[in-house]
């Protein structure tokens, strides 16, 4: 009875070991914030039709699935920023997680559905954030474009002068003296023209 026991409990041992020899994935990766990373998970031969799976969550039993493969494809399936890709000759399929966030650091699995207790390895995710512009620079930037868009006060007062001054000069300088040019030619032509007119007399 008690060999029976011993070898029911190994066998059940046996079966909760996730199988790491069979499915195996790096250790850690890291990421950017807003930027995006690539798992690649890697299996033995004979479990390429298999479902494979991205989950989130360092206890098995709460482990949430983030997506999944589709029984004997090699299409790609996409689940909002997280998208999942088999590769039957390679042996091997691949997460890639996009534009991602700080709160996105956690350990996840990938494994390989199958009847009994799934294969998985567990990978960390680190995502540092992404880095930021200076405060100086930023200043640097803002001062030399609002020197860049106004004009200097000097020019600005200069131009209403000058009009008001070309103005007084065409009303009181200009047009008076073009209208006597305009008199003096009109009184020296009206001789000529009556002197033309006339008939000679002495003929």
């Amino acid at each position: 009875m008690g060999g029976r026991t011993t070898c029911l409990l190994l066998a059940l041992f046996l079966l909760i070991i996730p199988g790491s020899s069979a499915v195996s994935g790096p250790r850690t990766v890291r990421g950017v914030e807003q930027g995006s990373l690539t798992v690649r998970c890697r299996y033995d031969p004979g479990y390429e039709p298999y479902v494979k799976w991205w989950c989130r969550g360092a206890d098995l039993s709460s482990c949430r699935f983030v997506v999944k493969t589709n029984l004997g494809s090699e299409k790609e399936v996409k689940q909002g920023r997280v998208s999942i890709k088999d590769n039957w000759k390679d042996r091997s399929f691949t997460v890639t997680m996009e534009k991602l966030r700080l709160d996105d650091s956690d350990t996840y699995r990938c494994g390989i559905e199958r009847v009994g207790v799934d294969l998985w390895d567990d990978v960390d995710v680190t995502i540092d954030p992404a880095p930021t512009v200076s405060i100086s620079t930023r200043a640097t930037s803002n001062a030399n474009m609002f020197t860049a868009s106004v004009p200097p006060e000097e020019n600005q007062g200069q131009l209403p002068l000058l009009g008001s001054v070309h103005f007084l000069l065409l009303v009181f300088l200009k047009v008076p003296l073009l209208l006597s040019m305009l008199g003096a030619i009109v009184w020296v032509n009206r001789p000529l023209r009556s002197s033309r007119g006339k008939p000679q007399e002495n003929q």
